[in-house]
Parts: structure tokens; sequence; C-alpha cells
């Protein structure tokens, strides 16, 4: 059986000669997204200047979902654990700079350029500093999810759920480890289809983990994909095509239908997830409706899990979508 795939992150923009990214064109498979102020502030990182980085997480403040993908965006840049060391060098404590190293520690280890346990030492310093800020932590599942036994996992998460128990993005990477235990019985009776749908029934009725089911299907269909298990065409296989999947998807789109927050930071991710999954569900009307949200806000995941070109996919089923409506 061939290894799983890590999760798959998302590419950087284009750059000028000068190494600084655009800030007012996103690009397509940015990981910044739609956040405008988090590509200035990226672009000015990459010019030396940390004023722009400091003032977008002052303000940022405990709106966590939001710092977390802050940091975590700044911190996959390959130059990023040395602006935080000079950013620490001249504001020694800072605790917004000492999480931006750790993040950055963090992505330099899941790309083989730096020792885990570095990593992981550079997040419980972070941690320390501010106990209540889930950040630490995520950095912490980061790289257990992708380097650490399954025991590690669960228990990062449990810390981060305790200071943020609707974190988006942790949420999303539990789901995504959890989706490669070994299946038993029937198809659509895999533990984290059950641990997403009771994890989304828990949460306010407002939250976007309501989605998470939706990410559940994604991520076992990874699996499969990658094991060899499943044809490279999702519909082929007709993951979606089952009474469980099939009621997880009318759910999930009603409730994008009545709660949508076009505030949230992460929100194109689940997007891109429903999208994709309704397009293989043979759904395009609904499909389509996304794709106009969505924009051009495509994300690899989980486009690059039945497509070895994410963005080529995701323009083929949005033009199909679109074209069948």
């Amino acid at each position: 059986m061939p290894p799983l795939p890590p999760l798959l992150g998302a590419r950087r923009a284009p750059t000028d000669p000068s190494g600084a990214t655009a800030p007012d064109d996103s690009g397509p498979l940015d990981a910044a997204l739609d956040d405008v102020e988090l590509r200035t502030a990226r672009a000015a990182l990459a010019q030396g200047r940390r004023q722009a980085a400091r003032s977008l997480l002052v303000h940022t403040g405990d709106d966590w979902d939001r710092r977390g993908h802050r940091l975590t965006v700044l911190a996959e840049d390959p130059y990023a654990a040395a602006w935080a060391s000079d950013w620490l060098a001249a504001e020694p404590g800072s605790a917004d700079a000492t999480a931006l190293l750790a993040l950055a520690l963090v992505h330099r280890a899941l790309r083989g350029k730096e020792e885990p346990d570095r990593a992981r030492e550079a997040c419980d310093t972070a941690a320390a500093l501010a106990p209540a800020d889930p950040t630490p932590w995520l950095g912490r599942l980061l790289l257990a999810r992708t380097l650490g036994p399954e025991r590690e996992v669960l228990d990062t998460f449990a810390e981060l759920r305790r200071r943020h128990p609707e974190h988006h993005h942790a949420h999303h990477l539990l789901i995504a480890r959890l989706a490669e235990r070994p299946a038993g019985g029937r198809a659509e009776a895999h533990e984290v289809y059950d641990i997403a749908e009771l994890a989304a029934a828990e949460a306010p009725a407002d939250s976007p983990l309501a989605v998470l089911p939706v990410i559940a299907y994604a991520e076992r269909y990874r699996v499969l994909a990658a094991t060899g298990l499943a044809p490279a065409d999702p519909a082929a296989c007709g993951h979606w095509s089952g009474p469980r999947a099939r009621r997880i998807l009318r759910a999930s789109f009603d409730w994008w239908l009545e709660w949508e927050h076009d505030e949230h930071p992460r929100r194109h991710i689940d997007l891109n997830h429903l999208a994709f999954a309704l397009s293989r569900a043979g759904r395009p009307a609904e499909a389509a409706a996304l794709f106009q949200r969505i924009g051009e806000h495509a994300t690899p995941a989980p486009w690059a899990y039945a497509h070895p070109d994410p963005l080529a996919a995701f323009h083929t089923a949005r033009t199909r979508a679109l074209g069948q409506r």
C-alpha cells in the first residue's frame, strides 16, 4: 500500500522581482484567500517591514480562527523564521513574534528543513507566553497531523479545543488524520463520518463546523484514491451517491443558504469542499451557486484529491456547473 500524502498546503501567490507578493491580487490557490489586509502585511514582511504584520495581529485580537489563519499564512514563507527572529530581537517577549516564529519553524519542519523537536519547543514557548491563545497549539497540531502518532494528534487537539471549542482549522486537521484510520464494515460506516457529524451537531447553529461532515467525506475519498481503492473520479466510485452522503450534502447546502458567514476567514475552504462534493454528486445547479460565491478563490483541497492539477480540476468543474445551470 503506498504511503498516504499529507494534507496539501496552498501555493504562494506570484511574486515580483523584489520578492513581495502583490497585495491587491490574491490569485488562485493563494492561502491568504480574500484577506486583503493579510496580503498587504505579507508583502511588507517580505520586504523586511514588520509594522504591517504587527498591526494586523494586534487588531486581530482574540478572533482565534482569524489569528490562526493569518499567522499560518505569514509563517508559510520560507523566510518567515528569519523575519520573526528579527522581530523578536527588536521586541523581546512579543507573543505575536514568538507565535510567528513557532509556526514558521513548524512549516520548515514539515518541509524537512528543521528538526521537529525544535518546532515543538518553539510552540511550547509561544503557548507559555499566551496561555489562552490556541494558535501555538495549532502549530503543534499541524506538526502532529503529519509527523506525530495519533495519540499526539488527539492530545494536542484537546488542548486546542479547550481554548477554542469551534476552532475551524483544528477540526479540519483532526478529520484529515482520522480519515486515514482503516475502514471496517460498510462504505458509509467509517468512524470519521460519525465524529464529524457529532462535532457539527454539538456546535452552535451558525457555526461553519456544520460543513465538517462534507470535509470528512472528501478526506475519506483522498485516502481511498491514494491507496488505489477508489478511481480518480469521485463520481465514478459512487462516493457521493450513498444515502448518508446525500443527507450530509443536503444538510450542508441548506445550512449554507441560511447561515453563510461572509466574514469567516476560511469560508472559501468550506465553499470549495461543498462545490467539489455537489459537482461529483451530479447537482450542478447547487454547485453553480457555490462557484459564483467562490469566484477565483480556489483552494488546493479537495480539488487535488482527484486531479494532479487542482486549479484545472476546479475550472473544469466550474465550467461544467455553470454551463448546466
